[in-house]
C-alpha cells in the first residue's frame, strides 16, 4: 500500500499552530475539559478516578449505547469506536475494500475519502457536486458512474468543504441506487446535527439502510476533536468485525480518559450543540454581509449545513490569494486545491468565535490585495 502526501493535513502541519487566525478550521469552537465536567457534578471524580488501563477495542458498553442513542436503530453492539474518524476511514477502507474494486467519492471531498481506496490498489471515479446548482449532487451521474465491478460508494452528508445538504428525494434515490446494486455506502456524516434548519435534517444512513455505514465524530458539530473519539455504526456485523481486525494493527484501543469525557458529552449534547448553532448562525450574518460587499472578486453558495462554505475567488489566482493573505494578515485559509478543487475556491470555516475578528483582516487584505507582488 501506497499513500500520497495527506495534502491538507500536511498544510494545517504547517500553518495551524503558527496563525492568528484558522479562519478555514472545519470544526466549531471546542470546550475544555472544565466545561465538560461542569456539564454533570459526578463526571469529575469519575475521571479522577478512572483506572489508566487498556479499554475495550470495540469502545467502552456505555460510550457505545450512547452513541448508539444518536440513531434510530442502532445497537451498541453495531456500532465500532474509534480514534477519530481517520482512523474509521482507513478501517473501513482496507476492511472492505481489495485490489481493482472500484468505488465511487462524491467530490471535492476529504482526501482520505479517496486515496486511502486509490492506495489500496482501487480505481477510483469521482461524484463532482455541481456549483450552479447549489452544489448539488445528480443521481443520474450516480448510475452512470457504477461498474459491474463496483464495491462502495462514499457520501459525505452536510458536506466538506462545501456546506451542501442534499434534498431528502436525492439521499432516497441514493440509498435506492446502492441497494439495487447490492453497494456498500459508506456515509460521513460528521457534521450532522449541524443543519440550520432542522427540519431538513436527514435520517443517519444506517438507520435506513441495511447495507450503509454511518460515520460519526466528536471533532466537528460538537467541537471535540481534541478527545479524538470517531465511530462508525452499520447492522452489518460481517464489516465491524473485518474493521476491528484492522483497528487491531492501528491504536487496539481508545483512551479511556477521552472516552470518559465522550460520554459525558454526549450525554449533554444538546447543550453544546445549541452553542455552536448559535455561533454559526451568527457568523453566518457576518458572511453574508461580506460577500455582498465584493461581488466582482469573490462569489459564494451559502452553506446550508455544517461549519464550512467553500466561496470561489473570481480574480487572480487563490494559492497566491491565500498564501499573501496568511503571510501579511496571520489569517488562514485553505486554498481549493488541497480538495483537487481546480475552480479557484477557498474553505471557510464559520465555527469559530473569533471569525468576525478573522473577516476584519480579511475585508482589509481585499481593499488592498490586488497591488501586492505577489499576485
Amino acid at each position: 500500500m501506497k499513500l500520497s502526501p495527506f495534502k491538507l493535513e500536511r498544510f494545517f502541519a504547517r500553518y495551524e499552530f503558527n496563525v492568528r487566525y484558522v479562519l478555514c478550521a472545519s470544526d466549531c469552537e471546542t470546550f475544555s475539559v472544565r466545561d465538560l465536567l461542569a456539564l454533570e457534578p459526578e463526571a469529575e471524580a469519575r475521571l479522577l478516578d478512572l483506572r489508566l488501563g487498556y479499554t475495550e477495542s470495540s469502545g467502552a458498553p456505555s460510550l457505545r449505547q450512547a452513541i448508539a442513542r444518536l440513531y434510530t436503530t442502532m445497537d451498541p453492539d453495531e456500532i465500532l469506536v474509534h480514534s477519530g474518524a481517520e482512523e474509521a476511514i482507513f478501517t473501513f477502507m482496507v476492511a472492505v475494500l481489495r485490489p481493482g474494486d472500484h468505488i465511487i467519492v462524491h467530490s471535492p471531498c476529504y482526501q482520505s475519502l479517496a486515496e486511502v481506496a486509490r492506495g489500496l490498489g482501487c480505481q477510483v471515479s469521482f461524484w463532482p457536486a455541481n456549483e450552479s446548482q447549489g452544489w448539488g449532487l445528480d443521481p443520474q451521474d450516480l448510475r452512470r458512474l457504477i461498474r459491474p465491478y463496483t464495491r462502495a460508494v462514499v457520501i459525505n452528508v452536510p458536506h466538506n468543504p462545501t456546506g451542501y445538504l442534499m434534498p431528502r428525494e436525492v439521499f432516497d434515490e441514493i440509498h435506492r441506487l446502492t441497494q439495487k446494486h447490492g453497494l456498500i455506502l459508506f456515509s460521513d456524516e460528521v457534521y450532522r446535527e449541524l443543519e440550520y434548519d432542522p427540519a431538513q435534517r436527514l435520517p443517519a444512513a444506517c438507520d435506513v439502510n441495511p447495507q450503509a455505514v454511518s460515520l460519526g465524530v466528536m471533532s466537528k458539530a460538537y467541537g471535540l476533536p481534541g478527545l479524538r473519539i470517531g465511530w462508525v455504526a452499520t447492522h452489518r456485523q460481517d464489516l465491524l468485525q473485518a474493521m476491528a481486525v484492522v483497528k487491531d494493527y492501528l491504536t487496539i484501543c481508545n483512551s479511556a480518559p477521552a472516552e470518559v469525557l465522550a460520554e459525558v458529552a454526549l450525554k449533554h449534547r444538546e447543550v453544546l450543540l445549541e452553542r455552536n448553532r448559535a455561533i454559526l448562525s451568527q457568523n453566518l450574518e457576518y458572511l453574508s454581509s461580506f460577500f455582498q460587499r465584493y461581488p466582482e472578486r469573490l462569489s459564494w453558495v451559502p452553506p446550508r449545513a455544517g461549519s464550512v462554505a467553500f466561496p470561489r475567488l473570481l480574480e487572480g489566482d487563490v494559492e497566491a490569494f491565500c498564501e499573501a493573505l496568511v503571510v501579511k494578515t496571520g489569517v488562514l485559509l485553505a486554498p481549493g486545491t488541497l480538495f483537487d478543487d481546480m475552480g479557484n475556491h477557498f474553505r471557510l470555516g464559520l465555527g469559530r468565535r473569533n471569525m468576525p475578528e478573522a473577516l476584519t483582516l480579511l475585508e482589509a487584505f481585499m481593499e488592498e490585495w490586488r497591488t501586492l507582488p505577489t499576485l
